[in-house]
């Protein structure tokens, strides 16, 4: 068993076993094997303990991630269904910029469409329609997740209790009406540099994105945590991830908007 991962499910030591894991960059081994039977349940507790600690600490939340939507990103991580993260503000990355490896542990990057919304989504049942009517714009989007389970060997409790793997993320600046975006079948391709390293389109995300933001939406009026005005939701990847290293140069396209430019040092 890794130092810090007590026997059980205490979520207090969970949380701070993954957080000692983030800070020094050494990963631990996958929660679901050192405590046979956590459930997701469990991991969303270990992932509340994490927020809570983050907001007491002055940052703030900014919208959420969501993860596991696409078939081809569940079977690379053998898991079959949704999951959700908080994004902070203090891992918002500007477009153009670049990212130092010594924040990072073993970083992938992947394209998504994300949403920022102009109304809140408080009361349920969320339906696309009331969904799409929240939706200020849309805006290409690159994630940068990490895990801190050594090697991504990770269950759907693994990545939910490491806040879905969140780890950074960039918003681009061009900014469309949904009725300017082909929610099903705009095309994305994610250059690592200069060659081809994923290409996907808007209907590998649960089908639409849009159904993406519905299914976190009515998730969240359930746990009392909704989404409000101004939130960005990140809906989901459009294709498999590609792992990243230092001196690596990331060019995502989504079709419609703007390319997105991102480097690693």
């Amino acid at each position: 068993m890794d130092k810090g991962v007590s026997t059980g499910t205490d979520c207090e030591a969970l949380a701070d076993a993954l957080a000692t894991a983030r800070k020094t960059r050494h990963p631990i081994a996958p929660i679901s094997k050192t405590h046979p039977g956590f459930t997701v349940e469990e991991a969303y507790a270990v992932q509340e303990v994490t927020t809570g600690r983050r907001l007491a600490a002055g940052e703030r939340i900014v919208g959420h991630k969501i993860g596991l939507t696409s078939p081809a990103v569940q079977a690379q991580l053998g898991v079959s269904e949704p999951d959700f993260g908080m994004l902070f503000d203090a891992d918002r990355v500007a477009d153009g910029g670049t990212l130092s490896m010594d924040t990072l542990i073993q970083p992938k990057v992947e394209a998504e469409i994300a949403f920022i919304l102009k109304d809140d989504l408080s009361a349920g049942p969320v339906t696309n329609e009331r969904a799409a009517a929240a939706i200020d714009y849309a805006v290409a989007a690159i994630e940068i997740v990490d895990s801190a389970i050594e090697d991504w060997k990770i269950t759907l409790p693994d990545t939910v209790a490491d806040n879905a793997s969140a780890a950074k993320f960039l918003i681009g600046t061009d900014c469309l009406p949904l009725d300017k975006v082909d929610l099903h079948l705009a095309g994305m391709e994610l250059l690592h540099n200069g060659r081809q390293a994923s290409l996907g389109v808007a209907a590998a995300c649960l089908g639409n994105p849009l159904n993406a933001v519905v299914w976190l939406a009515n998730k969240m009026i359930e746990l009392g945590r909704p989404l409000g005005r101004d939130d960005i939701v990140l809906s989901g990847a459009l294709g498999p991830m590609v792992t990243v290293a230092a001196g690596d140069e990331i060019i995502v396209h989504v079709q419609g908007f703007k390319p997105l430019h991102l480097s690693f040092a």
